[in-house]
Formats: structure tokens, sequence, C-alpha cells
């Protein structure tokens, strides 16, 4: 039992010295070697000549020879953004910061970030790696204006982003109203429409209905001149005494003309007794 209480006594101080001792090993400057200077300084004169892709190549080698170089890494960033290969930049300044021990590379590694936010028009992590930088170095005056010049993009930005906000809420709006006028027009040529469409159909019936008057009418003035030629057209058996008087003069004028032809076939028939001239 007592082994167990001087175990959970001495366990956090034992510990808190593991830590100790991780941070003491942290804050041992690394160490270089001569023959990784002298690549660096190489490196260094061809940046300065604007050799970049030449200066990559030192640097990278430098890198090879300590990993934990963190000036070579730093100043690879740098030959790599002269290039304006930004986002290839980007990660080697973002390991300087975090690992690297001298403030003043890591400030300089912060603020290197910023740039290359502001390349990217990402300016509102621009402004968070421009006060970074300036927390490390509170006197760096060409930090001091970007981070001036990034904040104000940055609200630039963000009254942009609302007025086209604003037009797209406008323009939906806009559009809406539109589709509702739209409709409620489109609604009231419809009843309009049927209203003309009934006003037709009705008027379409009256005519109708008058052709059929007039087709009436028509029709009986036809059969009363029927039946008015009807009363001129003698009717059987229903002879006038003029047309009576008429067929009786016609019959004895056919009769005479018949007794008349009788006649003359008797005389032309009658035998004539002719003297002999002996």
């Amino acid at each position: 039992m007592k082994k167990l209480v001087y175990l959970l006594l001495f366990l956090p101080l034992a510990l808190w010295a593991q830590d100790k001792e991780k941070e003491t090993k942290k804050e041992e400057p690394v160490k270089i070697k001569l023959a990784e200077k002298q690549i660096l300084r190489k490196g260094n004169d061809l940046f300065k000549q604007k050799r970049y892709v030449d200066a990559e190549v030192k640097y990278k080698k430098a890198l090879k020879e300590n990993p934990n170089y963190g000036t070579a890494g730093y100043n690879l960033g740098n030959a790599v953004y002269e290039q304006n290969r930004f986002e290839e930049a980007l990660p080697q300044y973002e390991l300087v910061a975090k690992s690297n021990l001298k403030l003043e590379t890591r400030e300089k590694a912060f603020h290197n970030i910023g740039n290359v936010m502001m390349k990217n028009k990402q300016y509102d992590k621009a402004v968070d790696a421009y006060k970074k930088s300036m927390l490390l170095n509170p006197n760096d005056e060409e930090t001091r204006y970007n981070l001036a010049l990034a904040q104000k993009l940055l609200k630039d930005q963000q009254n942009d982003q609302n007025q086209d906000q604003n037009k797209d809420k406008n323009k939906d709006k806009n559009q809406d109203q539109n589709q509702d006028q739209d409709q409620d027009q489109n609604s009231e040529n419809k009843d309009q429409n049927e209203d003309q469409g009934e006003n037709d159909k009705k008027d379409k019936n009256e005519n109708e209905g008058d052709n059929e008057d007039d087709q009436d009418d028509q029709q009986d003035q036809k059969d009363q001149g029927d039946k008015n030629e009807q009363k001129k057209q003698p009717q059987p058996n229903q002879l006038s005494q003029q047309q009576i008087q008429q067929l009786l003069e016609a019959m004895n004028n056919e009769e005479n003309k018949t007794q008349k032809k009788v006649n003359a076939q008797k005389a032309k028939g009658k035998k004539v007794d002719q003297e002999k001239d002996w």
C-alpha cells in the first residue's frame, strides 16, 4: 500500500522531469557544420545575382546535409517565391515558422506567409500572418504597413461580397416579382380570353339562331311561293269555265277535221264510169 502511495506521489514529478528534459533539448541550438554554412553562402551569392534557380539548388543541398537548418529552409522558400511559385514556397515558410528557434527567422517566415496570402487574395489569412509576425517583432515597419494594407483590402473584399450578395438577393427578388407579375398577367389574359371566348361563343350561338331564323323565313317564303304557284297551276278536276269552253272548241275542231278527212276519203274512192270511144 505504501509503495502505491509513493508511486502516485512521484509519478507527476517524473512526468514533469521528462517534459523539462524535452524542453531543454528543444532549446539547444542546432549545430551547423562549416560545410553546410559554405553551401548556404554560395546559395546567398547566387540569390543576390538573381540566379534563383541555382540558389534553390544550393539551399536544397544544404538542407539535405542538415534538415534542421532553419536559415537554409527560409532562404529556399525565398528562392522559390522569387520564381513566382508561391504555392511551393508557402509550406517551406510554414515549416520554418513552426520549428525554427530563431525569433528573427520565424518573424520573417510569418511575414512572407502573409505575402503569399496577399498574392492569393486571401486577405484574412494575410492579416493573421502579419499579426503573428508583429508579435515577434513589433518594430518592423514593413510588416506594419503590409498589415494595414491587408486589413484595408480585406474590408473592401467583404464590402464587395456583401454588395454581390445584395445584388443576388435583389436579382432573385426581382425575378420572383417578375414571375408573379407574369403569372398574374397570364392569369388575367387567360380570364380575358375565356371571357372573350364565352362572348364569341354567345355571339356565334346568336348568329346561328339568327341564321336559323333567316333560314326559317326563307323556307316560309319558299313555301308561300310554292303555295302561290300551286294556286296559279290548275288542279286536277278543277278546270275553269273558260278552259272547259276552250277544250270543247278544240274537240269540235278536231271532230270537224276528222269528218272532212272521212268525206275526202269517200270521194276519192268513188268509181267513175268512163265512156268508151269505140
